[in-house]
Formats: C-alpha cells, structure tokens, sequence
C-alpha cells in the first residue's frame, strides 16, 4: 500500500531536521574516536607496539568507545526520523528499510563490544602474566580484526537499507531527483562492493575498501545539509500521482 506523498505535514518536516543533525553530529563523533582519537594507537605491523600503547591511553581509548555509543545511538535516531518522513511514500518499504538499518546499529555496538575486549585485554595487568607477550598480542590482533569485519557485516544491511531509502527518496520527490539517484546508486553501489568483500576478501584488491561506502556518505552529508537549510520540498500533483 503507498499512501499519498504529496500532503508534507508539520512533523515530516521537524522529523527532517532531526534526521539531518542525527547524522551529522554522530557522525563527527565516530569519524574523531577512529581517526582522531584511537587511530594514532594502533601501529601497522608492530602489534607490541599496539598493545603498549592502548595500555599507556586505555581512558583515551574508553572515550572513543564511547564515542561510538553515541553514534549508535545517532543511527537509532535517524532511523525513526526517516520513518517519519518516507512511511507515506511506502509504508512497507520504509518498515523494511528501518529494521535493516536497526541491524546495522547492532552490528555498531558489537563493534563497540569487541573495541572494549581489546582495551580491557591490552590494559588490565591480570592478563598480561596469565597469557605472555605473543598470545596476548594475537587476541589483541582477533578482536581488533573482529571490530573491522563487524563494521562490513553491518556495512551491508546499511547499503541495503539506504537502497531502499533511496528508492523512496526518487519516488518521494522530496528532495532533487539528481541528488536521491545518487544516493540510490552510491547505495546500491555500496552493497554489491560490500557483499563481494564478504565473499572474497580479495576484492579490495580490486576495488579500494574506501570507495565502498565513501559515494554513500558524501551522499548522506549533502542529503543532510539539503534537509536541514532547504527541507522537504512538495511535489507537483502530477509527480505524486506519478509515485502513487
């Protein structure tokens, strides 16, 4: 069933705003806990290093888990926020795309989880006498690669749920055409790279790991600006007859 997307009430326009600052602000908190805060810790190739140095800053690295909590809850919002904007457009499809985009955010608090075996393993002296130097850096090095490869598991109910998102942002017209095909092709994009990733990890041979999901967000950001100075616009009668 499709309802009518032509009707913008008050609260798709407020859930709007808050779907562009519930991206926008925990986003700059989990790009500053990865980049800004836990990744001058962790050294390529020299995992002794790695473990001394988490342990040196555990408070410093708790923060940025922290910090990634508050994304999570970021995304938790953003996801009822579009609810409230695209479920006239396509109720079913806007349900579908919210739970998948729920699981994204428990596959971010599972990273969160794994981030804090590795503080917890590197930093508490219990463990350091129990398990030596070499086992100790290897669980280190497993919880660590276990965060990362949470992050593409999660990326891929992200990418599905953003194509779906996307679909409704086209046939919505809320927003440019130009800019929701993007953002259904930076989506669909997304997905396929990540699922061939899981597949064969030699894919990023092929295509960078950062071009995965950097179309996605650089469609996001704008997407998030766009709602938060320009808002919803309403669409021509004859284009929501057209999306009906």
């Amino acid at each position: 069933m499709t309802d009518s997307p032509n009707v913008i009430d008050r609260s798709q326009r407020n859930a709007a705003k808050v779907a562009a600052l519930a991206y926008l602000i925990p986003v700059a908190f989990v790009v500053y806990a990865n980049f800004g805060m836990r990744g001058r810790l962790f050294v390529t190739g020299d995992m002794a290093e790695t473990v001394r140095r988490i342990a040196a800053a555990e408070p410093l690295f708790r923060l940025s888990v922290a910090f990634d909590l508050v994304y999570c809850i970021g995304v938790v919002v953003l996801l009822s926020a579009l609810y409230v904007v695209l479920g006239p457009v396509n109720r079913h499809l806007a349900v579908l795309a919210t739970l998948l985009k729920l699981v994204y955010a428990v596959t971010a608090v599972l990273m969160a989880l794994s981030l804090l075996t590795v503080v917890r393993l590197a930093g508490d002296p219990a463990y350091g006498p129990a398990l030596q130097a070499e086992p100790l850096q290897a669980l280190v090095r497993l919880n660590s690669s276990a965060a990362g490869e949470e992050y593409y598991v999660g990326l891929a109910f992200w990418a599905v749920s953003a194509t779906l998102i996307g679909w409704l942002w086209v046939k919505s017209r809320y927003v440019p055409v130009a800019l929701a095909g993007f953002g259904l092709a930076a989506a669909a994009w997304c997905a396929v790279c990540t699922f061939a990733y899981i597949i064969n990890p030699a894919f990023s041979r092929v295509v960078n790991l950062w071009w995965f999901d950097t179309p996605l967000a650089l469609f996001d950001i704008t997407l998030s600006f766009w709602l938060l100075f320009k808002g919803l616009r309403t669409p021509a009668p004859g284009l929501a007859a057209t999306a009906r």
